[in-house]
């Protein structure tokens, strides 16, 4: 039996552990997913709290019909997806390399390619972004995007192989 429905069932019946476990396994998997999509750590932290606070509020209606994860990617998704719409009319604050890095080299290198993953993902469209996340970061097969987008898998190929073409222009144009 799947681990995911015993522990729903477990969940339903009102086992704290349960809940726990389910955090464990799904926490930074989800937290992740909302950090490429936001850029902002405690932001990232919100939505992934919301994430699992929406997925327990209607937990006694949830079906074990498809995987569970693509369900919490799902909500995810529209969570970031409203983060966008609110971000639009919010200011944008910038943030230079100086306010960002320690003394360390290493610490540096690494947040310079953050900053380039960030800017090169804030160049895709929010369609193409979900796709991008879910294949390269989240590790998800072109399938199970397709599911938890409730896309056809055609689509799912064309917006990654378009996000691809973006993503190689914007750091082919990058002067490093």
């Amino acid at each position: 039996m799947d681990v995911d429905f015993l522990l729903i069932i477990k969940m339903k019946q009102g086992e704290e552990d349960a809940f726990d476990k389910f955090i464990r396994k799904y926490y930074e998997e989800i937290f992740n997913y909302c950090r490429y999509h936001c850029s902002d750590a405690e932001y990232a932290k919100d939505l992934t709290q919301k994430t699992f606070l929406k997925f327990f509020t209607n937990l006694p209606e949830y079906r074990c019909m498809g995987k569970t994860k693509n369900y919490l990617y799902t909500i995810a998704g529209n969570l970031c997806k409203n983060y966008y719409k609110k971000k639009k009319e919010l200011p944008v604050e910038k943030h230079t390399l100086e306010q960002e890095a320690s003394s360390s080299t290493n610490l540096l290198k690494n947040l310079e390619n953050s900053i380039v993953v960030e800017a090169a993902l804030r160049e895709l469209s929010v369609e193409q972004r979900d796709v991008v996340i879910l294949y390269y970061f989240q590790e998800l097969k072109l399938s199970e995007i397709a599911d938890v987008l409730n896309l056809g898998l055609p689509l799912v190929k064309y917006r990654l192989r378009c996000a691809k073409k973006k993503l190689e222009q914007f750091i082919g144009e990058d002067p490093r």
